[in-house]
């Protein structure tokens, strides 16, 4: 009887020990966020503007026929 309560104990600590830890901790480094992605829309934008003033101001280049009548 002695025996197996002992042996009883041991499990429960042997199991208490086996508890799994988590741990929550900063990073080293900061963290970086790429803004690239922006700039590039930002970039385009502008082209698409510029592109849109060319096309009103010679139509004729773009093969567009002149919105300008006689």
């Amino acid at each position: 009887m002695r025996v197996r309560q002992l042996a009883i104990v041991t499990v429960f600590l042997a199991l208490a020990a086996c508890q799994p830890t988590v741990r929550l901790e900063a990073p080293d480094r900061p963290i970086e966020i790429n803004l690239n992605v922006h700039i590039d829309q930002d970039v385009r934008v502008r082209v698409d503007r510029d592109a849109d003033r060319a096309i009103r101001e010679n139509p004729a280049l773009f093969g567009l026929p002149s919105g300008r009548r006689s």
